[in-house]
């Protein structure tokens, strides 16, 4: 999308703008991080997805943690085998992210977020 601005010199001016990051800014994002107990792993990423949460989505986001030792069954239905693991459910594309979730920058891209 392209915004012309007016010059002083009456000259027009051409701003680009990004649509698809305006258009995710203010999208609800919802969130499902499945670990396992309260293993290392598993506190890290809770822990740095929710600083991310914070930072980031601050009042546009919900975040659930399931923990696979109490609800296996959700962990079943979601398919997933392996934890930590973060499903982005909405705004689609689904996105996982598997493992620690110490690469910030990756889940930023995952997430549609600009930091």
């Amino acid at each position: 999308m392209k915004d012309h601005q007016e010059r002083k010199d009456g000259q027009a001016k051409t701003k680009v703008v990004d649509q698809t990051s305006v258009q995710h800014s203010n999208e609800h994002v919802i969130l499902r991080l499945y670990i396992a107990g309260l293993s290392p792993r598993s506190t890290l990423a809770v822990e740095r997805i929710r600083s991310i949460c914070s930072r980031y989505l601050v009042g546009r986001y919900e975040l659930t943690v399931i923990d696979l030792f109490l609800q296996p069954e959700l962990a079943r239905q979601a398919q997933i085998v392996v934890a930590p693991t973060l499903v982005k459910q909405a705004p689609l594309p689904k996105r996982l992210f598997v493992g620690d979730m110490a690469d910030e920058k990756k889940i930023l891209l995952g997430l549609n977020i600009v930091a």
